[in-house]
């Protein structure tokens, strides 16, 4: 009806303004179709209903701010298209890789050696299985292979909880049991993969989907143990690249260019079509001019106030008074105050919490309230309706009424609940701190623009929700131990559950466990409607609220920005007072002195006389005076003991200016740093090695003592010019000798392996450090430290942000699942419904380690929703939290919904506002950075002009070939082949034919011979030098080196004799893919990723920094913490744990991405066991510091400023763009016959040759 009622009043086509001239119309008109289409279908029996999953799509353009979002997004379209394919290209090449090396690897079983069937009358599995439903699965190597797992790793049998030791053949006692296990004894390959088949490189589509899973960061380091085990432990250096180049880089430079391309159109399309619908401003707007008008209309002005004019000058001096009232100092301290008090009563408030407390918290509660009900009075007297006219005064408002309903009925339900928004009062604060208030406006101004994209996403939610459910709606049954059919809780059986699961994929956590049941349940081809939600809802539409937040810190005033960032140049003279610390200027003496020569000055003039004083007290001042006298005229005295000119300082300042000084210090600093890495719990305390380290650690802390007598002595301590204490790298040189000092004496006067005070040796990492020194040599590596610490206060605000955040939702936690994370943990418990029940039975009462019980316990569990990681399971047990004491109830209450994904929501916005802070100090710092390195010079350009017509000398047969190798021909024809040759090795897979694998021989012989030839034919037309200026033409000499390396190997059969697989060889061929992208607009892209390389080169060397002095730290703490059957872990395993410096490197790198941490720290936080006595027991508040600072450090400052070089990398690479296409010389123009050439050579004579 409607398209029929827009026809006629319109038109249908042939003109403008037709019906077909909308694009929406169009899309309103195919959906017409698609419905017709069900419809006729259906007269068929045949439900195909495609039109359920896009009749929605109609709201887009009925909603005008929508309908502009969506329209600049299509515009983004052709450059997100180039993103996507540079996205694809990376995936396809680290998935050739991947089929080429492990296909088929993934099937490695231990299988049974012996028929034990028919030997023994036993019925075992046919290869071994850890756990029922093949989720983990044990992938072995075979003995001659260089695997981490074997079969000999196999655990033993367990019967009854007890290991069995013995063979099949052996008698057996009481007590003892066969060993069955000892029997999977074979490693072959077997006929299915893990994670129900899903992971696998056996051919390139499964290869794609692991691949893809890998960049994505959520499981990957489970295919990594996978692969591990079953080829090589040095395989984590494929997996590591992958994770750098795929996700730090790929996508990052993906999220960049959406960010900024949405930024552009956004701004350009906002100028066009500036007129909107009605916003929530508007409203409030009106709301406020209504309420001026109703103030006006109750207080009249002078003019109006003929009608009882007692009345009103009565009321008018005592209005006033209350306005000067709720104005006052003293009247905010008191509010302060009683938000402070709301906030600790609310803080303290805990499970199982003794009845006093209770009590005590219930009156403080009255009486914080009745505090709050005479301020909103006040207020209201003073303001009258103007009162309302604040934001915060109405929140105020609605916060005391429901606290007065919740005194007046007594309620201790969820009523309670309402008290946690007092903790947002806090944000009042805000107001005293300037700089804080801004980062609150950012953050404001980004939540505003960002509500129709919250809308575009809650409706693509919806769509992928309804596709989901006619895609896998009731198919995510599995069976449990039992036999009993089991629905997974991430399913698509409802259109709430499958929403809530596609929110999951979206933040992507656990979202493969999702992608394996789908796979399972279905096809392969699964796979892309996962694909589907990650790249459009978290790849495009989250990272253009990313782009959002950046505009936001870009849209404050100049003026901001520079206050924001005023330790940019500050960095620099601190390095530089680094290494010469007398270059201080003498503004620091200053004050030092000339305030004590006034203060001796005005003691002088104002001693009292004798006769009112007493003489003994006026030689007292005398002498005083005469000290600070001394101490004036000996400010540039060492210690006040050396003078300028004494030998010895002389000798100590000449050997600390020397530059051998500074490389003997460094050099000793990295030995440090060797011995720090070399230390683990597992070294016997009467070793070699531990007497050595024992005694390298004392000659460290005696040449870093000498250091800094040397230091002191040359300089002074804290008075004088360029003083030891003026350097911040002396005080922290300073401050760790002091700490090395007390741990040696520490050590030397207590043997108790088990003082807290030991822990202060862990400060000794903080050496590591003292290597930023070299920072001066490497610019960029100096801007990145300099936007590092730029960026300290910015991110110091926004991390109290998330404080306050974390405060209000630990504390709303807290009042609603108190005790209601606890469950019964036995055999059977499907009848046990309360604590008391589970204890009767013998059940164990145990609870959730990561739960609600009090705040601290709160705030941990936030911070781990807040990363991202294993939220989902949080959100579970939330969900089935039934009461105090009682036994979780699945989805008991999902009404807990809006708890947890409302927290999940604001933690994007936050997450983003690191970006953002990240973006703009290094923007800045970039540009100080380049405004003192600015040099002109044009040399460059000069000598490319001089190269223009290098081929108008050539004889007619070079010219033919010169003409030939720059011809459009050669690259397309060069073009397909490689296409070609990509789909031919795509088509490799495991057990393939004979005739497969001889065809992509064959293939390869006759690329590499075309390769050749093509070579040659560019070294004759451009010449040696010439061809190797070009990096594509290296690529190309590399390429073809690799493919006869490979052929000499294969032709000579030493395939077994090398380590690595040899085939590998062959994927460099895949490189030349690359020449494929030398579209123009595909080369930003390559310059923009090429930039970075060059500055996160530099960037590693930060994480570097970080990720030793974590690694020590970590082996120090959690290198003794074993994982057993009887006392399982969820995180620490093989591969990743504390043991030494270098598993502790790859745990860490684990943690950075964000993989499963959760469960690492979980694991660091379980108490220890009673007889283990190598147990620290300050683990339960120094692990969640450790993991929180590093997970802060690494995961949300320093991954972030990766986007931001990205970020300033693509700025860079458009602004060189005109140059870099017009100076390449591989894509001359052609010379036409007949076509004037130009000589563009300094100094030459020729004119035109014609």
């Amino acid at each position: 009806m409607e398209t029929l009622i827009k026809t006629i009043a319109v038109g249908f086509i042939g003109h403008k303004g037709s019906y077909l001239s909308s694009h929406w119309n169009k899309f309103d008109l195919f959906i017409i179709f698609a419905e017709l289409m069900d419809y006729t279908f259906g007269f068929f029996n045949l439900h195909v209903e495609a039109s359920h999953a896009i009749k929605p799509m109609r709201l887009i353009s009925r909603v005008p701010s929508m309908r502009i979002l969506v329209t600049i997004l299509l515009e983004t379209a052709p450059m997100l298209g180039n993103v996507l394919i540079l996205y694809a290209f990376v995936i396809h090449i680290f998935g050739v890789i991947g089929v080429q090396m492990w296909a088929g690897k993934l099937r490695n079983r231990c299988f049974l050696g012996e028929d034990i069937l028919t030997k023994y009358n036993v019925s075992l599995s046919p290869y071994f299985v850890p756990i029922f439903g093949g989720q983990s699965s044990f992938i072995c190597s075979a003995d001659d292979k260089g695997g981490g797992r074997f079969c000999s790793d196999v655990p033993p049998y367990q019967e009854d909880g007890k290991i069995c030791t013995l063979a099949a053949d052996e008698p057996i006692q009481a007590g003892q049991c066969v060993n069955w296990n000892m029997y999977y004894n074979v490693c072959r390959a077997g006929d299915h993969n893990p994670d129900l088949g899903a992971v696998n490189f056996d051919n390139i589509v499964y290869a794609w989907i692991t691949i893809f899973q890998v960049v994505t960061l959520e499981g990957w380091t489970n295919i990594m143990y996978y692969v591990m085990d079953s080829y090589s432990f040095w395989s984590f250096v494929f997996f590591i690249f992958v994770t750098i180049m795929g996700s730090f880089i790929i996508m990052n430079v993906c999220a960049v260019i959406i960010a900024t391309q949405f930024s552009e159109n956004f701004a350009r399309v906002t100028t066009e079509q500036h007129a909107g619908p009605l916003s929530f401003k508007n409203l409030f707007r009106k709301f406020v001019s209504f309420l001026k008008m109703m103030n006006n209309r109750v207080h009249p002005t002078k003019s109006s106030t003929h009608v009882k004019p007692t009345l009103h000058q009565v009321w008018i001096p005592f209005k006033e008074k209350f306005n000067i009232l709720i104005n006052t100092k003293l009247f905010n301290r008191i509010i302060i105050i009683a938000i402070f008090m709301t906030i600790v009563t609310m803080a303290i408030e805990h499970y199982n919490q003794p009845q006093e407390l209770t009590r005590v918290l219930n009156v403080s509660n009255i009486i914080i309230t009745i505090i709050f009900v005479v301020e909103m009075i006040i207020k209201l007297i003073a303001l009258s309706w103007m009162y309302f006219a604040d934001l915060d005064n109405s929140f105020d408002f609605v916060v005391v009424l429901i606290s007065l309903w919740e005194l007046g009925s007594q309620a201790d339900g969820k009523l309670s609940v309402v008290r946690a928004f007092r903790v947002l009062r806090f944000v009042r604060l805000f107001h005293f701190l300037p700089y804080l208030k801004r980062q609150l406006l950012v953050l404001k101004r980004t939540i505003g623009e960002a509500s129709t994209l919250c809308w575009l996403m809650l409706f693509v939610i919806f769509i992928f929700s309804i596709v989901g459910m006619h895609l896998f709606g009731c198919k995510f049954h599995f069976r449990s131990i039992d036999d009993e059919t089991v629905d997974d809780r991430k399913n698509f059986d409802s259109l709430l559950w499958s929403m809530v699961t596609v929110f999951q994929i979206l933040t992507q956590d656990d979202w493969n466990v999702v992608l394996y049941n789908a796979v399972a349940a279905t096809s392969p081809w699964a796979a892309i409607y996962f694909i589907a939600i990650i790249v459009f809802g978290k790849n495009v539409l989250l990272n253009v609220l990313v782009g959002i937040v950046v505009d936001s810190f870009q849209a404050r005033p100049s003026e901001n920005i520079h206050q924001d960032c005023p330790r940019c140049p500050s960095l620099t003279c601190e390095a530089e007072s680094s290494e010469s610390p007398r270059t201080i200027t003498g503004e620091y003496s200053v004050p030092a002195t000339e305030p004590s020569r006034s203060n001796g000055s005005t003691s002088a003039s104002e001693i009292p006389s004798p006769q009112t004083k007493n003489n003994s007290f006026t030689r007292f001042l005398n002498r005083i005076q005469k000290v600070l006298l001394w101490c004036q005229q000996h400010k540039d005295w060492s210690l006040y003991m050396l003078s300028p000119q004494n030998r010895l300082r002389r000798f100590c300042q000449r050997l600390i200016s020397h530059k051998a000084f500074d490389h003997v210090i460094l050099f000793f600093i990295l030995l440090n740093c060797v011995t720090i890495a070399m230390e683990r719990p597992s070294i016997n305390p009467k070793s070699m090695e531990r007497l050595i380290l024992n005694a390298s650690c004392c000659v460290f802390t005696a040449v870093f003592l000498i250091e800094m007598v040397i230091k002191v002595i040359a300089l002074g301590l804290v008075i004088g010019k360029g003083s030891y204490c003026r350097s911040y790298w002396n005080l922290m040189d300073g401050f760790l000798v002091i700490l090395s000092l007390t741990n040696f004496i520490i050590t030397l006067v207590t043997s108790d392996k088990k003082n807290m005070l030991s822990i202060l040796k862990v400060f000794r990492l903080l050496r590591t450090l003292r290597t930023l020194r070299m920072i001066k040599q490497t610019p960029k590596l100096k801007l990145a430290v300099k936007a590092l610490v730029a960026s300290a206060k910015p991110i110091g605000n926004i991390v109290l942000i998330c404080c306050v955040l974390f405060f209000f939702f630990g504390i709303l936690g807290v009042q609603l699942f108190k005790g209601k994370f606890f469950y019964c943990e036995g055999e059977n418990t499907s009848n046990i419904t309360n604590k008391a029940e589970c204890l009767s039975a013998n059940y164990s009462w145990v609870r959730k380690e990561y739960n609600f019980d009090n705040l601290p316990q709160a705030l941990i569990a936030l911070f781990v929703m807040y990363s991202k990681d294993g939220w989902m399971n949080i959100m579970y047990d939330g969900l089935d939290g039934v009461g105090v004491d009682q036994q979780p109830v699945k989805n008991y209450n999902e009404w807990m919904l809006i708890y947890f994904i409302s927290f999940v929501v604001m933690s994007f916005f936050l997450l983003d506002m690191f970006i953002g802070v990240m973006v703009e100090t290094f923007h800045v710092c970039q540009q100080q950075q380049k405004q003192s390195l600015q040099r002109g010079g044009n040399s460059r350009d000069k000598r490319k002009g001089r190269e223009e017509n290098y081929f108008r000398h050539y004889s007619l047969v070079r010219r033919r070939i010169y003409d030939l190798t720059t011809s459009r021909f050669l690259e397309l024809f060069m073009t397909v082949i490689i296409f070609i040759n990509v789909v031919l090795m795509a088509l490799e897979h495991y057990n393939q034919p004979l005739y497969v694998e001889q065809m992509i021989e064959y293939s390869f012989y006759v690329f590499t011979v075309l390769l050749v030839l093509e070579i040659m034919l560019k070294v004759v037309a451009f010449g040696v030098l010439r061809f190797i200026k070009n990096s594509w033409n290296v690529l190309d000499i590399a390429i073809v080196l690799v493919s006869f390396i490979f052929i000499v190997f294969t032709v000579m059969n030493m395939e077994d004799t090398l380590p690595i697989n040899p085939s590998i060889l062959k994927i460099t061929r895949v490189l030349r893919l690359a020449q494929v992208l030398k579209a123009k607009k595909i080369r930003v892209l390559l310059r923009t990723i090429a930039k970075t390389l060059s500055q996160v080169g530099n960037l590693c060397l930060l994480f570097m920094f970080f990720f030793f002095i974590y690694a020590a730290l970590g082996v120090e703490l959690f290198g003794n913490l074993e994982c057993t059957p009887d006392y399982p872990c969820e995180g620490i395993n093989q591969y990743a744990n504390f043991k030494n410096f270098g598993m502790a490197l790859l745990t860490l790198y684990k943690v950075c991405t964000g993989d499963n941490w959760s469960g690492i720290l979980k694991d660091t936080l379980r108490p220890c066991r009673p007889n283990d006595k190598a147990c620290p027991s300050y683990l339960w508040w120094a692990s969640p510091i450790c993991f929180a600072t590093f997970v802060v450090m690494v995961h949300f400052v320093l991954a972030n400023l990766v986007v931001a070089a990205v970020m300033q990398a693509l700025e860079d690479s458009k602004e060189k763009r005109p140059k870099t296409e017009s100076s390449d010389i591989m894509q001359q123009p052609q010379e036409s016959p007949g076509e004037p050439v130009i000589s563009s050579s300094a100094g030459t004579t020729e004119g035109v040759q014609l």
